[in-house]
């Protein structure tokens, strides 16, 4: 029996339940989280350096690598890039237009 797939809307948030707004927000921190976390990796810096560099706490940057999304603002992540010296740009969009179906 073929299992049955469900398309994704592009947001894991929102496929796993969250409202719209929420599904977005989370999105938008995800994604910063993570390009905080590749650049730290990248740079090979210790959890100590890491915390200096970004003018944090160890246990803040411990929960940057554990991915605790929860315990970070969107500017507080914009703030942690730009003290890595990785440029945010903010790009808005409209949403797509359904066709119609007659």
């Amino acid at each position: 029996m073929k299992p049955k797939m469900t398309r994704s809307s592009g947001n894991v948030f929102k496929d796993v339940g969250f409202a719209d707004d929420e599904a977005e927000h989370l999105r938008v921190r995800a994604d910063l989280l993570i390009r905080i976390q590749e650049t730290l990796k990248a740079r090979g810096l210790k959890q100590a350096e890491a915390a200096s560099l970004l003018g944090v706490t160890q246990p803040r940057v411990s929960d940057l690598v554990r991915g605790r999304i929860e315990m970070f603002s969107v500017d507080s992540l914009i703030d942690m890039l730009a003290r890595l010296g990785v440029r945010v740009k903010v790009v808005v969009a409209s949403p797509r237009k359904r066709l119609k179906v007659a």
